[in-house]
C-alpha cells in the first residue's frame, strides 16, 4: 500500500457514464485484550470498595478477562468475591476462579500478617499462574492488583496502556510517603532510600520514570518479547535474596534488561500501609478505613454494586454526643463526612451550622454581637468578617445545648477534615488513659494550629499522648466536658466577640495579645491536646479544592466590603504550616498503638 493511503476500502461508483472509485473508511481497532488478576486474603473489609473500583474503570469490559483467586482466609472473602464474580461474569470476556477454602492458614505462619516461606511461595506461584493463565489467552497485557489497593482514577488502565512501556505501575498514594514503587535498592535487595524518591513521590516531579522496583499495582506488556521469560515462580536461577514475591519479580524483570517504570501523570489511587507481623485483622480493617477516608477527600467511593455490603455497626465512642458541624448549603462536605464516617463507625448528630453570609445587621444587634474591641486578624489586618460570626455561633449553639441536655462529654468535629490513622482506636485509648490518670480537665483538642512553634509543649504527666497546648488556630475538632462548656458561656463572648479559635487560648490563658485578654476576666479553662494530632484540614490555603466559609464572605458590620484575605497570606501561612510539622514534641510513648515502623522493604 502505499505510504500515506491507510484506513480506506475500495468502492465503485458509476457518475454521469463515468466509474469512479470511492473508499470508506475501516472500522476502529479494539482495544487491547487484559487480564486482570486479583488475589485476596481475609479482604472481606476491602473487597466491596476494591472491586467497586474495578467496575467503575472506563475500559471495554468484553476485552477483559479476569482471573481470582481467593484461599485461607478466616473471614467471607471467597464468598465476597464469589457473589461479585456471578454478578459480572456476563459482561467480561472470561472469569477464572480458584478457590480454597481450607485450611485457613499456614502451618508455619505466627498470625494473619505474618509472612512465613511457605506463604510466599504459595503467593508466587498463584502469581505465575495469573501469569500463564493471560498468556494462554493471549491476553496483550496483564494487570498485577493487590485487592486494597483503590484505582479511584477510571482511566488509569487506558493510561498506562498509552505509556507504551513493558512494565509500568501507576503510582499510589497513602497519607505519608509510602508509595508502590523504589527508586533505591540495597545489595540485599530491600529498599534504600535516594534523594530521588520524594520529588517523585510529591509530584515535584511528574512523568514516567525508571525505578529498580515497582510493587502491589504495576501493569506488564505481554506484546514484548521480553515479556516471555518474566517469572515470579520458580525464581531466577541466580536469584540471592530472601523469598519474596515482588524482589523476585524485579530480580527476574533485571536479569531480562525490562526496566520497571512508575507513572505519576495523574492521581490514580490510594493503597494502605504494610502491617507489621504481628498485627491482626482489625488493625489491618481499621488501616484500610483510613486509606477510603483519603480517597472520600477527592473521590465518591461506593461499594460495587454487585454485592450486598450491610453497613457498619455505629458507636458513640463513649461520649454523650458527636456534634457534627456543617452548613445546610454545603452538601458536599456534609456527604464526605458522613461516608467518612460511617467507614469509621462513627455515630454523629448533624448540626446546621450558622450561616454567617445570611446574616445582616439588624440580627446582630438584636442578638447582641459586637466585636471585641481593636480586634485585628493576624494575618490581613482586616476586623472580624460575617463567616467568623457564623462559625463561632455554630460552636456556642453546640455549648448551649451541652449545658441544657447536661452532656457530660462530646466530640466536637468540623466538616472539613481529614482523619489520621486509626483515628477511633487512638482518641478512644487516650480518653481511657485521661480517666484512669482522674486528670482534671474541660477541653481537649483533637485537630488544631500551633503558632508558638519554636517552643515545644510540655506533656502531660501520667497520660500518653496528651499535651499542655500554646496558642492555637483552628477548631477542626476537640473533646469538651459539661463544666467546660458552661465556662465557655459564663465568659459571656457574643458583645465581644473574635473568631472561635482566637477565643478558646484566651480562656486557657495562652493569647499573646495582653489586649484581648484583660476582656475575659476567668481565664482558668483547663485545656489539653492530643499529640500527634489527629484531625488535619481536607485542603490547606491555596490548594486545589480549597474554599473558606469564614474567611471569604464580607466584614461583620458592612455588608458591602468583601473578603477573601486568606488567599493573599498564603505564603506566611504555609511557611508557618512547615515550621508546625518540624516542631512536633517528640511522644515519650506510644499510646495504644501509633503508626507501625515499616521494615526495610518500604518508605514511610
Amino acid at each position: 500500500m502505499p505510504f500515506g493511503c491507510v484506513g480506506f476500502g475500495l468502492f465503485l461508483v458509476v457518475v454521469a457514464g463515468r466509474l469512479v472509485h470511492t473508499y470508506a473508511e475501516e472500522s476502529s481497532l479494539l482495544k487491547p485484550k487484559v487480564l486482570i488478576t486479583i488475589l485476596a486474603r481475609n479482604a472481606e473489609h476491602s473487597l466491596p470498595y476494591f472491586l467497586g473500583c474495578i467496575d467503575r474503570l472506563d475500559y471495554p469490559k468484553d476485552r477483559i478477562a479476569i482471573w481470582a483467586a481467593s484461599d485461607h482466609n478466616v473471614d467471607n472473602t471467597s464468598a465476597v468475591l464469589q457473589e461479585w464474580l456471578r454478578g459480572v461474569q456476563h459482561q467480561y470476556q472470561s472469569v477464572e476462579w480458584r478457590p480454597m477454602e481450607q485450611p485457613s492458614s499456614y502451618a508455619d505462619e505466627q498470625g494473619p500478617k505474618h509472612w512465613p516461606d511457605s506463604r510466599f511461595t504459595h503467593v508466587m506461584k498463584l502469581k505465575q499462574a495469573a501469569l500463564r493463565a493471560a498468556r494462554r489467552l493471549w491476553a496483550d497485557y496483564i494487570l498485577f492488583v493487590d485487592s486494597d489497593n483503590l484505582l479511584t482514577n477510571r482511566w488509569v488502565l487506558t493510561d498506562m496502556i498509552a505509556e507504551n512501556l513493558t512494565l509500568v505501575a501507576p503510582m499510589l498514594e497513602s497519607r505519608v510517603l509510602y508509595s508502590n514503587f523504589w527508586c533505591g535498592m540495597t545489595p540485599q535487595g530491600y529498599y534504600r532510600r535516594t534523594p530521588e524518591y520524594i520529588p517523585i513521590r510529591k509530584w515535584k516531579r511528574q512523568g514516567c520514570f525508571a525505578v529498580p522496583m515497582v510493587h502491589s499495582t504495576f501493569l506488564l506488556d505481554l506484546r514484548r518479547s521480553a515479556s516471555q521469560v518474566l517469572a515470579f515462580y520458580p525464581p531466577h536461577p541466580d536469584y540471592p535474596y530472601h523469598l519474596d514475591d515482588i524482589m523476585a519479580f524485579a530480580f527476574s524483570a533485571r536479569q531480562a534488561e525490562v526496566q520497571m517504570y512508575v507513572c505519576n501523570k495523574d492521581h490514580y489511587g490510594y493503597l494502605p500501609l504494610p502491617l507489621k507481623q504481628h498485627q491482626t485483622l482489625e488493625e489491618e480493617e481499621e488501616s484500610f478505613s483510613h486509606v477510603l477516608t483519603e480517597a472520600l477527600i477527592d473521590h465518591t467511593m461506593e461499594p460495587s454494586q454487585y454485592l450486598h455490603h450491610p453497613p457498619k455497626e455505629l458507636g458513640k465512642m463513649g461520649f454523650d454526643e458527636i456534634f457534627l458541624i456543617n452548613l445546610k448549603r454545603r452538601l458536599d462536605r456534609r456527604e464526605r463526612m458522613l461516608s467518612s464516617l460511617a467507614v469509621l463507625g462513627i455515630d454523629v448528630t448533624l448540626t446546621e451550622a450558622v450561616d454567617g453570609k445570611a446574616l445582616n445587621s439588624s440580627q446582630l444587634k438584636t442578638m447582641g454581637i459586637d466585636m471585641l474591641p481593636g480586634y485585628k486578624d493576624p494575618y490581613s489586618g482586616r476586623v472580624l468578617t460575617r463567616g467568623e460570626i457564623g462559625c463561632f455561633l455554630s460552636h456556642y449553639n453546640i455549648w448551649k445545648q451541652v449545658v441544657k441536655q447536661e452532656l457530660q462529654q462530646v466530640l466536637v468535629l468540623e466538616d472539613d477534615v481529614r482523619f489520621e490513622s486509626r483515628f477511633r482506636s487512638r482518641l478512644m485509648s487516650i480518653m481511657d488513659n485521661v480517666k484512669r490518670a482522674a486528670l482534671n480537665w474541660e477541653l481537649i483538642y483533637v485537630g488544631r494550629k500551633r503558632l508558638q512553634v519554636k517552643e515545644p509543649e510540655q506533656w502531660v504527666k501520667g497520660v500518653s499522648n496528651l499535651v499542655h497546648p500554646d496558642y492555637s488556630y483552628w477548631t477542626l475538632g476537640y473533646v469538651l466536658t459539661l463544666q467546660g462548656a458552661r465556662r465557655l458561656l459564663e465568659a459571656q463572648p457574643l458583645g465581644k466577640l473574635l473568631p472561635v479559635d482566637e477565643f478558646l487560648p484566651i480562656m486557657f490563658n495562652k493569647h499573646p495579645k495582653g489586649d484581648y485578654l484583660h476582656h475575659f476576666e476567668r481565664r482558668d479553662l483547663k485545656a489539653f491536646s492530643v499529640e500527634p494530632l489527629l484531625l488535619f484540614p481536607t485542603h490547606y490555603t491555596g490548594e486545589p479544592g480549597y474554599f473558606s466559609d469564614t474567611e471569604t464572605s464580607t466584614i461583620w458590620d458592612d455588608e458591602s466590603v468583601a473578603t477573601d484575605w486568606d488567599r493573599h497570606s498564603d505564603k506566611h501561612r504555609r511557611t508557618q504550616d512547615t515550621e508546625e510539622v518540624k516542631a512536633r514534641p517528640l511522644p515519650p510513648r506510644s499510646a495504644g498503638g501509633d503508626v507501625p515502623l515499616l521494615s526495610n522493604r518500604d518508605e514511610l
